[in-house]
């Protein structure tokens, strides 16, 4: 089973910026998509962006589209979520996910999922 894990989180000042790291473990995730979500408390854990498995497509969600890319190393096993101009309402839980579609921004079609880190923006 691939295990991924999300580091990179913390504190940033708002219009700063922050990159977050997918890392696979116990297996090679490169056969997979990976999505990023992230969840502010009792709210629904909401999309990002995703890039496919080959990394030739990238999809990104108008709430934050410029302001994030998404990026994968195949030869590291990691994924990164670059993140520019955050601001205080980016605060959040931020986690990395494994689809085996080439595109999917609902968290059902995802099987694999990180712990999440958390970022907070500061005004």
């Amino acid at each position: 089973q691939v295990h991924l894990i999300e580091s990179g989180g913390g504190l940033v000042q708002a219009g700063g910026s922050l990159r977050l790291t997918c890392a696979a473990s116990g297996g090679s995730f490169n056969g997979y998509g990976v999505g990023w979500f992230r969840q502010i408390p009792d709210k629904a854990r909401e999309f990002l962006g995703s890039i496919t498995w080959s990394g030739d497509s990238t999809d990104y969600s108008d709430s934050v589209k410029g302001r994030i890319t998404i990026s994968r190393d195949k030869a590291k096993n990691t994924a990164y979520l670059q993140m520019d101009n955050l601001r205080p309402e980016d605060t959040a839980v931020y986690y990395c996910a494994a689809t085996p579609y080439y595109s999917c921004s609902g968290t059902g079609c995802y099987d694999y999922w990180g712990q999440g880190t958390q970022v907070t923006v500061s005004s």
